[in-house]
């Protein structure tokens, strides 16, 4: 759980999915989770997007995904840990020669919808995650393997919670076809935010959702009204451990 001394939490969306109110969320947001091209994103999107993260001071991350942009990453793929490796390398570098020509840089690692979910239980494919980005820190849900094999490598770990979809008892996120896992009502998501902030470094509103600005201003603004400070958890010092008991959604 959040130490009484750690007042702040990251608020972190989804950008260059070609869908999505990239300006608006960057006006919002702490961190950016930048599609790389495999689920969805262009050469063209991350340059706008990271562009757009310098000048607002908002830290970037690779949002690698499967190499599915008809199902926009959101079906499960069992592919070679070794080619998975190669193709989280692939996106990771473009990303990051990207950032680098608009003057900055990847901060951290998030894997996209259903490698994000695949590699929580599935020890080859995490593995493959990680040796395909090099030493990047990883932002993930607690309770994922590839957050404890990330920090079985020394690597930095921050814990992430969505406000904007229902979980199942077990702490998992229930699939996109049940009732109850769009929270779509942003005064419900701005609410949830606030609980999620006790027990996590970051808060996720999905970019690609209808109304993503208006809930990430509404989520924003329940969260400084809490009394947090709203900023990157990749620039804050190392963070405090949290969720260390019941992980309760």
């Amino acid at each position: 759980m959040r130490s009484g001394r750690d007042r702040s939490v990251d608020l972190n969306a989804d950008l260059g999915e070609e869908v999505t109110d990239d300006a608006g969320l960057l006006a919002v947001v702490t961190s950016a989770n930048v599609a790389c091209g495999f689920h969805a994103g262009t050469p063209e999107t991350m340059r706008t997007v990271c562009a757009g993260a310098v000048a607002s001071g908002v830290t970037v991350g690779a949002q690698v995904s499967y190499d599915d942009r008809e199902n926009f990453g959101r079906v499960a793929r069992d592919v070679p840990p070794a080619v998975l490796r190669e193709q989280v390398a692939e996106q990771v570098g473009v990303l990051s020669a990207v950032a680098a020509s608009e003057g900055g840089g990847v901060a951290y690692l998030k894997p996209h919808g259903a490698l994000y979910h695949r590699v929580a239980v599935d020890g080859l494919q995490a593995s493959a995650v990680l040796d395909g980005s090099g030493d990047l820190p990883v932002l993930g849900m607690p309770g994922s393997l590839l957050l404890s094999l990330a920090g079985e490598r020394g690597r930095g770990v921050r814990l992430e919670g969505f406000p904007d979809r229902g979980y199942t008892p077990g702490g998992g996120l229930l699939p996109r076809d049940r009732p109850g896992a769009l929270v779509t009502d942003p005064d419900e998501v701005a609410r949830r935010a606030v609980r999620l902030a006790a027990q996590v470094h970051s808060v996720c509103v999905h970019g690609d959702s209808p109304g993503a600005v208006t809930t990430a201003g509404a989520v924003r603004r329940a969260l400084e009204a809490a009394g947090l400070l709203v900023r990157s958890c990749w620039s804050a010092p190392a963070p405090d451990a949290r969720a260390e008991g019941r992980w309760v959604p």
